[in-house]
């Protein structure tokens, strides 16, 4: 019942979003399976059990970015617990997780992306019959993902009336709902006016709704899911000759930012499209170019062939 109050909160109050959700939920059923265990409880725990759960982490095999997300799980589970006047005090607040190393992000080159692109137009171009459709739709996912650098979860949720064509531009419920502005390219626009087209082709011309999911599916969430995207950019990637493993949505959020630094953009520029609130987020893509510079100087300068 704790665990459910906390998680209407996080909803209701600071509008997390339903994997995030589904997330904490699974940790802090884990971690109350651990009080109970030991024959203790939520409101009445101290500093000395959380650390004991957090000392079982490791033993699980857990990376330590598993057990840094888990223990801010219930940092914040106690903090609403203390917050609601439900215990009498917050025994989470002074502990330190496991410091773990943001790593660099693997980044798609610009001929990798094109080589994508070229065979989804290519089977957006060929294909026949229901397959057209679907082929279509993977073309506009995969242009939009790449021309704005959405968060998958985003992407998929766009509706029909989030998309302002004489502007350019796609309306985005971002994390905490906060919305924001994502410019738009004139070919992921074009790709888009094409699958909306057959789209309402294939529903004997009936016009989109405003309000209508763009990429609607038979299932619960009324759009396709994350899993299905990415498995089907995965068929994509093999299909253009790509290691498919190196290729995921995410992947191509970071292959929007990475080119667009490349190419000069500010950083606070790609801060304010990619939706990050804290500007250090976004400064990961500048260690990215250093490292490609720093590879290139080491093999390429002339001193650093010469023995010493």
């Amino acid at each position: 019942m704790l665990v459910e109050r906390f998680l209407e909160m996080m909803s209701a109050e600071r509008g997390a979003p339903q994997n995030t959700l589904d997330a904490y939920g699974r940790d802090l059923a884990d971690y109350l399976a651990h009080l109970q265990a030991r024959g203790r409880h939520p409101l009445t725990v101290g500093a000395d059990d959380i650390r004991a759960w957090l000392a079982s982490l490791p033993a699980q095999g857990l990376a330590a970015s598993t057990q840094a997300r888990k223990l801010s799980a219930v940092r914040q589970f106690h903090a609403f617990l203390y917050g609601e006047g439900m215990s009498d005090d917050n025994p989470a607040q002074a502990l330190s997780g496991p410091r773990k190393q943001r790593p660099l992000p693997k980044i798609l080159s610009v001929d990798d992306l094109e080589r994508l692109l070229r065979t989804a137009r290519d089977m957006a171009r060929t294909a026949k019959g229901k397959a057209r459709l679907r082929a279509l739709r993977m073309a506009c996912l995969v242009e939009l993902l790449y021309a704005s650098g959405l968060r998958v979860s985003e992407l998929i949720a766009l509706k029909s009336g989030d998309i302002n064509r004489a502007e350019g531009y796609a309306r985005v419920r971002g994390k905490g709902g906060k919305e924001r502005i994502a410019p738009l390219s004139r070919q992921a626009l074009a790709a888009l006016d094409a699958y909306e087209q057959a789209l309402v082709r294939a529903r004997g011309g009936a016009p989109l709704d405003g309000a209508e999911w763009l990429f609607a599916s038979r299932g619960a969430q009324g759009h396709i899911t994350r899993q299905h995207f990415a498995a089907s950019l995965k068929k994509l990637a093999a299909r253009a000759g790509l290691e498919s493993a190196n290729i995921s949505p995410h992947a191509l959020r970071h292959a929007f930012a990475t080119h667009l630094l490349e190419g000069g953009a500010d950083l606070r520029a790609v801060q304010m499209m990619l939706g990050h609130a804290d500007i250090s987020t976004t400064q990961i893509y500048t260690h990215v170019q250093m490292e490609r510079l720093r590879k290139i100087v080491t093999t390429r300068h002339p001193l650093a062939r010469r023995r010493v």
